[in-house]
């Protein structure tokens, strides 16, 4: 395979510059294409001034079939650079977003989730003949129907979001502040997304390493979050002005150390670590005393991984459930040891050997 242009902004067409890359080269593709907002004359506040809205030339399209044509061109471009086992993330507003996602399924792609990000802060309706615009659409869609090896760390959300499972509506404040890219004083890009968008995105979907493509890439925003992260990126912009912006914000970004990057594995994907393994390696050793959590339940470890109690023997898992009376145990959470007079769960051994074997 021909190298990939990784960690680089590439000026020009993302559809010629796609077509060119190696077919299957990439692990995922989050795109912010024009949203073809079809604005009519000026934007005015109740006091008379000028709405900065997205009036660029780049949002510009003569018909929704012209938008159509092209929203096919860059998709087609896009699934032919994706990896069977990557996926592809396209957010937009109801200006755009439901004709991208039947042309996504026209295509073949398979819609995972509808992700709505919901904006903390959203600029009001200053007409007052709407509803406030408080919100964009995401699209997370693997591949196709029968790609399965896409990447989702749902482990990872979980902790991200208090142990709580992550849901498809995220409330996030939009770019503004000092995290806004400004020349001579304007906003430097009209759209520009804010990173905690990006950073959940890809904690969502890639691993260390992996190669984020952004065929619309503006002032960099995913670039800067990827090489923070540790992910390679590709970066496609048309405009100079965008590109230049990016390199130079992007060229001041610190990539975190391995050890900071680290997201929570996936649990299908750690290595299974028996708890004998741990008795074997003299983490606990036999003759040991493991409790429950409050203390009321207590059974001793024998040489084999076994636990004994005062009515029954097996496994860590099974004997964590006799005693609750419970159909199922994790024995791993269930069980601790106490260390220097406080309880710890025998699950902190079984990361221990993972870290050991470089399963971490």
């Amino acid at each position: 395979m021909q190298d990939l242009p990784v960690n680089r902004i590439i000026q020009g067409d993302c559809v010629q510059i796609m077509e060119g890359l190696p077919a299957g080269s990439v692990d995922m593709i989050f795109a912010d294409p024009p949203y073809n907002l079809q604005l009519k004359g000026e934007l005015r506040r109740p006091d008379e001034s000028l709405v900065d809205a997205v009036d660029d030339d780049w949002d510009q399209f003569s018909s929704l079939d012209a938008y159509d044509a092209f929203t096919r061109a860059w998709l087609q471009a896009a699934h032919r650079a994706l990896k069977d086992t990557g996926t592809l993330w396209v957010i937009g507003s109801y200006h755009n977003i439901y004709r991208i996602g039947a042309i996504l399924q026209d295509l073949g792609f398979w819609i995972l989730n509808d992700v709505v990000w919901r904006k903390s802060n959203p600029m009001p309706n200053f007409r007052g003949r709407r509803l406030t615009n408080a919100h964009e659409t995401m699209i997370w869609c693997a591949k196709g129907e029968k790609n399965k090896g896409y990447t989702f760390n749902y482990e990872a959300l979980k902790v991200l979001n208090d142990d709580v499972q992550m849901r498809s509506d995220w409330l996030l404040p939009i770019c503004s502040g000092n995290e806004r890219l400004k020349e001579d004083g304007q906003k430097a890009h009209s759209t520009q997304k804010p990173e905690s968008l990006l950073h959940r995105i890809l904690v969502t979907a890639t691993r260390d390493n992996d190669i984020v493509l952004d065929p619309f890439f503006g002032t960099g925003t995913t670039g800067a979050v990827a090489k923070r992260l540790g992910r390679r990126f590709i970066g496609i912009d048309r405009e100079e002005k965008y590109c230049r912006l990016a390199q130079n914000r992007i060229g001041r970004i610190r990539t975190l150390p391995k050890e900071d990057r680290a997201i929570t594995p996936p649990k299908r994907q750690a290595v299974r670590v028996p708890f004998g393994a741990v008795v074997e390696r003299g983490l606990i050793e036999p003759g040991t005393y493991v409790f429950g959590p409050t203390r009321k339940h207590v059974a001793r470890v024998r040489a084999d991984g076994s636990l004994i109690c005062a009515d029954a023997t097996g496994s860590i898992h099974k004997i964590g459930a006799h005693v609750q009376g419970a159909p199922s145990c994790n024995g791993w959470t269930w069980w601790h040891i106490e260390v220097e007079g406080k309880l710890r769960p025998i699950d902190i051994f079984r990361d221990q050997i993972r870290a050991e074997l470089g399963a971490e």
